[in-house]
C-alpha cells in the first residue's frame, strides 16, 4: 500500500514540477544533469514527513538511505541533500498553493473565513536570535505569555462545519508585525465577506471600509479604555454573549494550527540554521499536511 502512496506522491509533484515549480528552481549550468532530480528529492522529502513521521531533515535523509534505495538508488550524500533542497526552498510555498488548491471543496461556506496567526520560534530570548535575520526578529505571543525570536505564520481560512477550514491564503511576517498590519491588505482585497477574528484585529476603519465592499468584521467585543462602569455592567451580559459566538466560529483555525504542530512539530525551528531552511520549514512541512488532505480525504 505504501507503495502506491508513493507513486501517486511522485506523480503529483511531478505534474506540478513540470507546469510550474520547476521555472523557479532549475539550473541552467553546465552542472544542470544530477544523477537524482528535483522531483525525487521532492517527493523523498514529502513521503518521509506523511507517511513515516520524520520531522528533521538528517531522519528524512536516514529514512531514504535505509528503506527507499530501490527507489532512489542515486540518492546523494547529506549535505548534498540539505543543499539541493535549500536551492528549491522558493518551490514549497508554490507546492502548498498547488495543494491547497486541490483540495475537496464540499460542504465549504464560500464567503465566510477565518483568519489568525501562529507563533514559529527559532528561539528563545535568552540568547539573541542570529539565524535568517531577513525574516526573524523578536515577537511577543500573548496566547503563550511569552517572548520569542522567529516569525508569525498569518492563515485565512475557509469555514468548514465540524471540520478543520481549508487555507486560503497562507503568509509569514517578522514576530514583531502586528497581526492587523501584517493582514490588512489581504482582508481589504475581500468583497462580500464575513470574517471572524480575534481581537487584534478589531478596528474601526478596516470594518468600515469591509463594510463599502459589502463584507463585515466580527471579532469578541474589545474593551473601551475608560468607558463607564455601570454602562460596561450593563452590556455585560450582551458582549460575553456575542464574544462566546464569534470565539466558537472561530475556534477551528486553533485547531488547524494544533494540528499542523502536532503532527509535524511545525512550531519549533531550534534547528534552523538559514533562510532557505526557514522557508522550508514552514511551508514544507504546510505542504506534506495539505498532501495529506489531498491523498487521504
Amino acid at each position: 500500500m505504501k507503495s502506491n502512496k508513493l507513486i501517486a506522491l511522485y506523480y503529483y509533484v511531478c505534474e506540478c514540477y513540470e507546469r510550474e515549480l520547476r521555472w523557479h528552481c532549475q539550473r541552467f549550468s553546465n552542472n544542470f544533469s544530477q544523477n537524482i532530480t528535483d522531483e525525487e528529492l521532492l517527493t523523498i522529502y514529502l513521503y518521509s514527513l506523511m507517511y513515516e513521521d520524520k520531522r528533521k531533515l538528517s531522519e528524512v535523509h536516514d529514512y531514504a538511505k535505509r528503506y527507499l534505495a530501490d527507489w532512489f538508488p542515486q540518492l546523494p550524500s547529506y549535505a548534498t541533500f540539505v543543499t539541493r533542497l535549500n536551492r528549491m526552498s522558493v518551490v514549497f510555498p508554490m507546492l502548498a498553493a498547488n495543494l491547497a488548491q486541490s483540495m475537496d471543496r464540499q460542504g465549504v461556506m464560500d464567503r465566510f473565513v477565518v483568519v489568525d496567526s501562529f507563533p514559529i520560534i527559532v528561539c528563545s530570548t535568552k540568547r539573541p536570535g542570529k539565524v535568517a535575520p531577513e525574516m526573524v526578529d523578536k515577537g511577543y505571543c500573548a496566547t503563550k505569555g511569552m517572548h520569542y525570536w522567529g516569525v508569525k505564520l498569518h492563515a485565512l481560512n475557509t469555514c468548514r462545519p465540524r471540520r478543520l477550514p481549508l487555507p486560503e491564503i497562507l503568509k509569514i511576517t517578522p514576530a514583531s508585525e502586528n497581526d492587523l498590519s501584517a493582514m490588512r491588505q489581504e482582508l481589504m482585497g475581500l468583497s462580500e465577506y464575513t470574517v471572524f477574528a480575534d481581537k487584534a484585529y478589531a478596528d474601526k476603519s478596516l470594518q468600515e471600509a469591509l463594510k463599502l465592499q459589502n463584507s463585515q468584521l466580527l471579532t469578541p467585543v474589545k474593551l473601551v479604555q475608560h468607558e463607564n462602569k455601570r454602562i460596561r455592567q450593563f452590556k455585560k451580559a450582551a458582549d460575553d454573549l456575542y464574544s462566546t459566538a464569534v470565539s466558537r466560529v472561530r475556534q477551528p483555525i486553533e485547531s488547524f494550527f494544533h494540528w499542523l504542530n502536532d503532527q509535524f512539530h511545525l512550531q519549533n525551528a531550534s534547528k534552523v540554521r538559514s533562510n532557505p531552511g526557514l522557508i522550508i520549514h514552514i511551508f514544507g512541512k504546510i505542504a506534506a499536511a495539505l498532501a495529506l488532505w489531498v491523498f487521504n480525504p
